[in-house]
């Protein structure tokens, strides 16, 4: 028998903890836990575990920070599982660097599913040739996007987007994440040249733009490229 994906949960609640390791223990993983950020960040670094299950209200620290303390030696996906559910808190912890964020409370469906896309990134999409979701494929060697055999042809900003949501799929980035890899760190952080790209790019790749299939919108947040067929 494999040996179980290892998950660490930094929660202060007790029985959150006891519902969440009860849960990943059902469906094959092996949860451990704490409940602050020192202990998270010792903990993190000791085990290396796949994923971090991570609340943001510690008793010790603000979750941002053990975000910041983990990126600057770990790229382990973060899930932040947060009562906070203002836009403004959602941008800052991906900003800080988490990988994903869902508001409590939550279904087991839902958590579950997230983390299946936290592990797919542990094999990131930038190492691959091409991206594949549904109908539309992404070539990256060759810079050729196809809705089934239908030729896409976009801009140079418009494929850049593409790509960089295509690598990080299933992932949201926010607006400011985008502009700065797109535009540069000194752009001016105005959405608004961002969603015009994007109308221009869902005309260009959706049956129906109103009803996307490829890239949603996290409303005030920022976009995330689907990654599931």
């Amino acid at each position: 028998m494999g040996q179980k994906i290892q998950i660490l949960i930094i929660e202060d609640e007790q029985s959150i903890v006891n519902v969440l390791t009860s849960v990943l223990a059902n469906h094959g993983y092996r949860a451990i836990s704490c409940r602050t950020g020192k202990e998270g960040l010792m903990m993190a670094a000791s085990y290396c575990p796949s994923v971090i299950l991570l609340d943001l209200g510690l008793p010790d620290m603000d979750g941002n920070e053990v975000i910041r303390a983990l990126r600057e030696w770990s790229a382990i996906p973060v899930i932040v599982l947060s009562a906070r559910t203002q836009e403004r808190d959602k941008i800052d912890a991906l900003d800080c660097g988490a990988d994903d964020y869902i508001t409590k409370p939550f279904s087991t469906g839902e958590l579950l599913a997230r983390i299946r896309t936290a592990l797919r990134h542990i094999s990131p999409a930038r190492n691959t040739k091409s991206f594949t979701v549904g109908d539309l494929t992404i070539d990256f060697e060759n810079h050729q996007v196809k809705v089934g055999e239908r030729a896409v042809h976009l801009t140079q900003i418009e494929y850049k987007i593409v790509v960089l949501l295509a690598q990080n799929a299933g992932k949201v980035m926010t607006y400011d994440q985008l502009i700065k890899e797109i535009w540069g760190p000194y752009a001016d952080n105005n959405n608004r040249i961002l969603r015009v790209n994007m109308v221009n790019i869902r005309r260009k790749l959706e049956k129906n733009p109103a009803e996307p299939q490829y890239i949603f919108t996290e409303s005030g947040v920022g976009y995330r490229m689907n990654d599931i067929g």
